[in-house]
């Protein structure tokens, strides 16, 4: 060796994670705890280029208006506190004006273009979004919580998909309902909720404007800038004005827009309750109605699973999103012969669990998206623990500003809790067991939601037996979350009717003849 080499000293081997976890552990010294071996450099995303202008108006017909009653409210970042912008309240008034200019859209120039050129316009959106992924990823992140690796790479595809998607439907509407005239509805009032801001507004927009409509969107109120940043990405795309319409605001906003007399259909993604106060509101009034609400999915795990395979999909169906969509897997049904190995992976998978800042690359579980709903989560929680269950939690530190809980799963969990009954959105899993294949569909079916559901084995044919019996919209086998624009996505029960995505999707925005 060189003299002027530096001396190399020998590597002692690393001791595997099995070791560390079943070797005794000599006196004074501390056993490490799962992950611990790892520790990962912050790597946050760039966002100084990213100018958020300080207040934020209304859409309507084709420009940015002050809200009539000259009032705003302040969006929070849910993982520091911070204000980022002031949004317009908008209010009834401002909703007669959003749903006057649909109309007149409806009856000028967006009436007469062919399906043709609406799929151009379709398109073009597309290309746009795309070219702007970073930057909304980015601003979603920022005004919602969710970790930037989420949005980046499922929700920003996800809405791009969405358009492109439809953008082919626009000219082959009689192809997909042969034998039928396809004729537009009118104006659409379209109401979203905070969990995927971007995704669920590409997720109703396209398919109505696909088939001649024009709309009336009234985003949450917690996440209204990627709606209102898409309404730029309209203007940039020539879209005539009057066709999209952005009426921001709370709750009343949305319920003006479900009362107003010029909208001829409703498509609402939230709460089981607001669902069932808009159905009432409508009874009687002739216009159509789509309702996607809520849900409290089973994953049901069999003893001839791919255990590692299922464990990351239950992490990625209820985890890696916080618990924030509607179809997350919040109970967990596992069959009984292998109840102790699931639990004791879990609990390991659930330690490597990185959270913190958003918008850093590793984190893999972001902030709750405000106050209120972290207050729920806990509330929810605690009702679990007074009735019973236990609460294994990871040991992550949490920070010290925002709205934060640590990844957690309850176990003695009964069909008659409430944690196994309401929708908790947030990470928070519920696990209970079985016996055969029969207790699992009974178990996972006695809740009053529909809306989806996982299945895992590696028998194709228990896979299909299954997805017959289960009282899901959506079923997935040795996957979750997935999802494609050409799939239709809707539930059962309470979690409501009508589907979205696919032909399905394409018949609630149209008449047909």
């Amino acid at each position: 060796m060189p003299a002027s080499s530096p001396s190399k000293k020998p590597v002692t081997p690393r001791r595997s994670l099995r070791a560390v976890k079943s070797d005794p552990v000599p006196p004074g010294e501390r056993r490490l705890r799962f992950g611990e071996q790892w520790q990962y450099a912050p790597a946050p995303e760039a966002h100084d280029h990213l100018v958020i202008a300080p207040r934020h108006e209304l859409f309507i017909n084709g420009r940015s208006v002050p809200p009539t009653s000259g009032r705003y409210f302040a969006s929070i970042n849910p993982a520091t506190e911070e204000k980022l912008t002031e949004i317009a309240h908008g209010d009834a008034t401002d909703v007669d004006l959003a749903v006057q200019a649909a109309r007149r859209a409806y009856e000028g120039e967006w009436g007469r273009l062919s399906g043709r050129e609406r799929g151009k316009y379709l398109y073009r959106i597309a290309r746009i979004i795309q070219e702007k992924a970073r930057e909304l990823a980015i601003l979603e992140t920022m005004d919602g919580g969710k970790p930037i690796k989420e949005s980046r790479d499922v929700d920003l595809p996800l809405a791009a998909a969405h358009f492109f998607y439809h953008a082919g439907w626009a000219d082959k509407l009689q192809y997909a309902f042969p034998g039928r005239t396809p004729q537009p509805l009118g104006v659409a009032g379209q109401i979203i909720p905070w969990n995927f801001p971007l995704l669920m507004a590409a997720w109703k927009l396209a398919p109505a404007l696909a088939c001649g409509n024009t709309v009336v969107l009234k985003p949450a109120e917690t996440t209204s800038l990627t709606a209102l940043r898409l309404a730029q990405i309209f203007q940039e795309a020539g879209l005539p004005p009057g066709v999209v319409n952005l009426v921001t605001g709370p709750g009343d906003t949305g319920a003006a827009l479900v009362r107003h007399p010029g909208v001829d259909k409703i498509a609402f993604t939230g709460s089981t309750a607001v669902g069932k106060g808009i159905a009432r509101a409508l009874a009687g009034t002739g216009k159509r109605l789509t309702l996607e609400l809520g849900g409290k999915a089973a994953n049901i795990i069999f003893e001839d699973a791919p255990l590692d395979q299922a464990i990351e999909g239950i992490i990625a169906g209820i985890y890696f999103n916080q618990g924030h969509v509607c179809c997350a897997g919040s109970r967990l049904l596992v069959q009984e012969s292998i109840y102790s190995t699931v639990l004791r992976k879990l609990r390991d998978r659930l330690q490597t669990l990185r959270v913190g800042n958003p918008l850093d690359k590793n984190t893999d579980v972001g902030a709750i998206n405000s106050r209120p709903q972290l207050d729920k989560i806990r509330g929810l929680v605690q009702s679990g623990l007074d009735e019973g269950a236990e609460l294994v939690q990871s040991s992550c530190p949490l920070p010290a500003k925002g709205f934060w809980y640590p990844p957690s799963f309850l176990t003695g969990v009964t069909a008659s809790h409430r944690v196994a009954q309401e929708e908790i959105f947030g990470p928070v899993l519920s696990v209970m067991t079985f016996r055969t294949p029969e207790e699992a569909v009974e178990r996972a079916n006695n809740t009053p939601f529909g809306l989806s559901a996982g299945v895992w084995t590696d028998k194709g044919s228990k896979s299909f037996k299954l997805v017959n019996q289960l009282r899901a919209g959506v079923v997935w086998a040795n996957t979750y979350n997935k999802f494609d624009p050409a799939s239709p996505f809707g539930g059962y029960k309470e979690s409501g009717f009508g589907r979205e995505g696919g032909i399905q999707g394409l018949a609630a925005y149209v008449r047909l003849t």
